[in-house]
């Protein structure tokens, strides 16, 4: 004992002492800890409070001004560096020594344009807006992350960087982001989606593919308008147009191997305003999808030629527009298989091995893919956020989406566990190919 040290004074110190280890938790190693540490009430209530005003106020994709101002407000409170902007309104943090080994993970910030139909109290205030895919989860859980490793930021062994991304919904942030440099150095990616058809407490992916490469086109069909009592002094586009629309879903059917798994559809039809009246043009889009580039790639070539070849056969003209400059084309997502063995091994820590599953591969699109072409290992998965109890759950994308805030949480602690673990996993073979440096 100190000399001159009371009893009591010890005893308050001590006391301070686990009061403090237990606001940081158990090691950065310890999954199920770190689940704990998130499912505190006072962390679990602000993790909350941030999902719901970014909920409130939606922005689509490169207008996310709002909600990456609050990620920086959050991201200073905690004293964390970072990089803006990057892609309009990204965000890139970094927590950890600054040097290797570098690994991320990534938020999606952006809403979608569609009219919320759910009546609650946090319910969007900007009409024909609203958070219907659960990115506003994202944000809140990576600044969940963020919070538990800055809370063991002495403990990591390499830098973690976190990126806010904005316009995953079609404008190709991810992209965007990796021209702008957010992911230079980094060796190994996680990224995460809530899942509405999987149990809370549960996770779900595969090694391999896991989401299909996808793209869209647009086509004006043009013909010679006229009077629909006197069709032969026209040239129909709206007949053209609908033989376009029936030999496009042979390609899937007579053309691709059953096996390889591909997708052609036909979501938008605009032709004529009036019964009687045949127009002069008509125009059609829609989207396709496949796993393999070489399938991809296929489906683009035909496409255009089926719709400039039936258009011909019924005397129409058309031009076909693949619009990858706006909505760039999304490679299909692929998970590195060493990832995955080491994803249910961490994962299996904090919820258990049997609410680690099998997901099979989806022909939905994610332009988190794009990060493959710059990082060589990166992962994707999805966090089961299902309750039964609650009631039905609306898909994503539909007026009705709300998500299950008890997610947030397991969000925050496996997102946290991944890269703690994987910077302990790699520092030594990092360390031998590079020296440590002052930032990305």
């Amino acid at each position: 004992m100190t000399p001159g040290a009371s009893p009591l004074l010890l005893l308050r110190a001590a006391l301070l002492l686990a009061a403090l280890a237990a606001s940081c938790g158990a090691p950065l190693d310890d999954p199920a800890a770190l689940l704990r540490r998130a499912k505190e009430a006072e962390f679990m209530g602000w993790m909350v409070g941030v999902r719901r005003r970014i909920h409130e106020n939606p922005e689509l994709g490169y207008e996310e001004f709002a909600t990456s101002e609050l990620v920086r407000r959050e991201l200073d409170a905690m004293g964390i560096p970072y990089r803006h902007p990057f892609a309009v309104t990204g965000v890139v943090a970094t927590v950890g020594t600054a040097g290797p080994p570098f690994v991320a993970l990534r938020a999606d910030m952006d809403a979608l344009p569609m009219q919320e139909s759910v009546e609650w109290e946090h319910k969007s205030k900007v009409p024909g807006k609203m958070h219907g895919c659960g990115h506003d989860a994202h944000v809140a859980m990576l600044l969940g992350s963020a919070k538990i490793l800055q809370e063991h930021r002495d403990e990591l062994q390499g830098t973690v960087v976190l990126l806010f991304q904005p316009a995953e919904e079609g404008g190709g942030g991810a992209k965007k982001m990796l021209e702008a440099g957010a992911v230079e150095n980094i060796e190994a990616m996680f990224g995460i989606h809530v899942a509405d058809i999987v149990p809370i407490g549960v996770v779900a992916s595969r090694p391999g593919p896991i989401m299909a490469g996808s793209g869209f086109f647009e086509a004006v069909i043009s013909g010679k308008g006229g009077h629909a009592a006197l069709p032969h002094h026209t040239i129909d586009p709206i007949l053209a147009s609908s033989s376009v629309i029936v030999s496009l879903q042979q390609l899937v059917s007579r053309e691709a191997d059953p096996l390889d798994s591909q997708v052609v559809t036909v979501g938008k039809f605009q032709g004529g305003g009036a019964f009687n009246v045949i127009p002069d043009s008509v125009t059609i889009g829609g989207t396709f999808r496949a796993f393999l580039k070489e399938s991809f790639d296929q489906l683009k070539q035909r496409i255009e030629e089926v719709i400039v070849s039936q258009a011909s056969v019924q005397r129409c003209s058309a031009v076909v527009d693949f619009m990858n400059k706006d909505k760039p084309f999304f490679p299909p997502t692929i998970n590195d298989p060493e990832l995955h063995d080491f994803f249910a091994k961490v994962a299996g820590e904090m919820v258990g091995p049997s609410n680690v599953i099998d997901r099979r591969p989806l022909m939905g699109s994610e332009d988190f893919a794009f990060y493959a072409e710059a990082v060589p290992r990166t992962y994707y998965y999805f966090l089961g956020m299902l309750n039964e109890t609650r009631g039905p759950q609306a898909p994503h994308h539909s007026p009705y989406f709300t998500i299950n805030e008890d997610v947030l949480p397991y969000g925050a602690a496996m997102q946290a566990s991944l890269v703690g673990r994987y910077l302990l996993e790699h520092q030594h073979v990092t360390a031998a190919k590079a020296a440590p440096r002052d930032e990305l």
